[in-house]
């Protein structure tokens, strides 16, 4: 059997089986690695199905409370909400033809709640739009899922604050458009990190409590279809799924979806931001800090001295891969008149895509910062490869007190020119320049080279950011 043969059998085979089972999820080599397997079930057809049906019953159940449906019709209908009671791959099949995500779940819930009461069968869906029920189905979904999100976001969030608190002395190279700068403590850089994780992640938790908000406007947003009652209807209804209630139906004003999309966009721009630096931390000519890790975590098939950054690779990707999707989310807002073309439809794959992505990257920087570990003797030894040039501004501010702060910049760079030029230490230039020496004897110069003192205000940054947080904990 030829090469080619096998191959086109093989790929044969696996549309055979792909089309099999219309509903069964499509699983990647690394969907465990960059994805959210626990996240994306919130988003599976089951899930979704079941959302849908939760939303349809409790219509019932609220149409009944309010004396628009009869109460003996209320039960065979929850009894019908259960998505093990149907074939969701027939569902996905019909869905091609109708359109809209509701419709083929009514027609199959009516059908199985006309088996055992065909005329509590004529009460389901009564006076809805398929809208309504995806719409307010997919606020279910997000308030399940999102959650997870932030949950993640929250474990980098202490973590960060655990290495702020156990390392707020160790000083550290600052790098500024990737040069070494003056010092700083790593544990302001951890509460760098700290302080905008905190941030994105209470950002996210108000977006998505703005959007808990019912769905339920009828076929153009008037509710003329539930007749004097239907206000009545949608206190019943929002009360029951435990949403809001909006001024009005926001079928086509989807502002709240793209202020949840943004702030998930941001949330994983700054874990990639925490993830960039551990992965600039860990390079092999820098290895100030490292993820650890069990037997095989983050190793090389060839290189057996390799041990990769895995956790902030996936924050990493995630922060590449969520722009495009934020982006086409927010493209997607300007819906026509009452009712979305296009955009609305474009939501269906998005907003769970984004959700997962993000879920991916909260947990890759979660991940990261677990399991980091910082070399402090490196950190220091890295600073003083630098011959003492990154206090250089430390002696200038000092001399600036005798001679001017134009003369000291002067006389300093001067210092740090021969530095590079002679290979010696800042402290030996120094201390050998009579105009400085004049100003500043060789014990002050030591001192004001000292990295441990010229950390600024660091340690009241790193207790500012704690107690915050603390307090918001």
């Amino acid at each position: 059997m030829s090469t080619t043969y096998v191959f086109r059998d093989r790929w044969k085979r696996y549309f055979s089986m792909s089309e099999s089972s219309s509903s069964a999820v499509t699983v990647r080599l690394h969907d465990r690695y960059l994805g959210a397997p626990e996240v994306a079930a919130h988003f599976s057809v089951r899930a979704q199905v079941q959302a849908m049906l939760d939303v349809e019953a409790a219509l019932a159940e609220s149409q009944a409370a309010c004396g628009m449906v009869p109460n003996e019709c209320v039960a065979p209908i929850r009894a019908a909400a259960e998505v093990d009671l149907y074939d969701c791959d027939a569902l996905i099949d019909e869905l091609a033809n109708a359109g809209a995500p509701a419709v083929p779940v009514v027609k199959a819930l009516t059908a199985e709640v006309a088996r055992n009461d065909p005329k509590a069968a004529k009460f389901v869906h009564w006076g809805g739009t398929t809208q309504d029920v995806t719409d307010t189905a997919l606020v279910l979904q997000l308030r399940q899922a999102v959650p997870m999100v932030i949950g993640r976001l929250d474990e980098a969030a202490a973590a960060a604050a655990a290495l702020a608190r156990r390392h707020a002395d160790v000083p550290m190279a600052g790098r500024t458009w990737l040069q070494q700068a003056t010092p700083v403590s790593f544990g302001l850089k951890a509460a760098g990190w700290l302080d905008g994780l905190a941030r994105v992640t209470a950002t996210l938790r108000v977006a998505l409590d703005d959007l808990l908000v019912l769905q339920f406007g009828g076929a153009t947003g008037t509710l003329a279809s539930m007749g004097p009652s239907a206000l009545l209807v949608e206190a019943e209804l929002a009360s029951r799924l435990n949403l809001s209630v909006a001024d009005t139906p926001w079928h086509a004003q989807r502002d709240r979806l793209g202020h949840l999309g943004s702030a998930l966009g941001v949330a994983v721009g700054i874990a990639g931001k925490v993830a960039r630096d551990v992965a600039l931390l860990a390079q092999s000519e820098v290895g100030e800090a490292w993820e650890q890790g069990a037997a095989g975590r983050g190793r090389s098939s060839t290189m057996p001295q390799k041990r990769n950054p895995m956790g902030a690779s996936v924050a990493l990707a995630a922060a590449v891969r969520v722009p495009g999707l934020v982006a086409s989310l927010l493209h997607a807002l300007p819906q026509e008149h009452e009712r979305g073309l296009g955009g609305w439809q474009a939501e269906w794959d998005l907003v769970p895509d984004l959700v997962i992505v993000a879920a991916s990257g909260a947990g890759g920087v979660a991940d990261s910062l677990t399991r980091l570990e910082i070399d402090p003797d490196r950190m220091l030894a890295n600073l003083e490869a630098s011959r003492g040039l990154p206090l250089a501004e430390s002696v200038s501010m000092a001399l600036a007190a005798s001679v001017g702060k134009e003369e000291a910049h002067h006389l300093v760079a001067r210092a740090c020119r021969r530095v590079a030029e002679e290979g010696r230490s800042l402290a030996e230039v120094l201390t050998d320049d009579e105009t400085v020496a004049a100003h500043l004897d060789e014990d002050e110069i030591r001192r004001r080279l000292d990295p441990c003192r010229y950390l600024g205000q660091s340690q009241a940054f790193i207790d500012r950011v704690l107690a915050r947080w603390e307090t918001k904990r």
